[in-house]
């Protein structure tokens, strides 16, 4: 586990902090860097578990998995964020199970030329996601207008909306405290 900040480890947090970190473990049983890096200020690690479980893995979301994973890793694409990447896109390589494809698609957004391996919605989607992750303040009804046109319900918008503000946040978390993977398991899935 490494940053440039300070993390408290398991054998020195008080019984609250211990809770939070109870909460954040992976099945493995890991606390990966993304959350601990919170650990000097545990209400903010609280605060980061619910909105990412919220986000990319609630039941309630109709777009598959696999897709939103692909939206999180074209975001930290545009963000240049290592870490997301490293662990998203290998979701998109378990989930997928298909090496080629995983390939073809990880050149493609590295690219910033989705167009290449996706069409029609989610083609749609991922021209959203790469808007308001580097245009924000240029977004208009036109773009919200377009994933209607594609084919999208207000709900799959909505996700894809959510899945890109909160990597939009995580990127900027991580980059901005030097997190690494160095100790992390990469690439867990609930699936597995």
């Amino acid at each position: 586990m490494s940053a440039w900040i300070r993390m408290i480890s398991d054998d020195e947090a008080d019984d609250r902090l211990t809770a939070l970190l109870d909460k954040a473990r992976t099945p493995h049983g890991t606390v990966d860097t993304v959350m601990r890096v919170h650990s000097l200020r545990p209400a903010t690690m609280e605060g980061h578990v619910t909105l990412y479980r919220s986000v990319l893995h609630s039941d309630d979301n109709v777009l598959p998995f696999w897709f939103l994973e692909v939206v999180a890793s074209y975001t930290s694409i545009l963000n240049d964020c290592t870490y997301s990447l490293t662990h998203h896109f290998m979701n998109v390589r378990n989930l997928l199970k298909d090496q080629p494809r995983s390939d073809r698609i990880f050149v493609a957004l590295k690219a910033h030329r989705p167009e290449e391996e996706f069409n029609g919605k989610e083609l749609a989607l991922l021209r959203y996601a790469a808007k308001l992750t580097t245009d924000v303040g240029k977004m208009v009804i036109s773009d919200f207008e377009a994933l209607k046109i594609a084919g999208c319900e207000d709900g799959e918008i909505l996700e894809v909306n959510q899945v890109v503000a909160y990597f939009n946040y995580s990127n900027r978390l991580l980059n901005g405290l030097g997190c690494t993977t160095e100790g992390d398991v990469v690439g867990y899935y609930k699936g597995d």
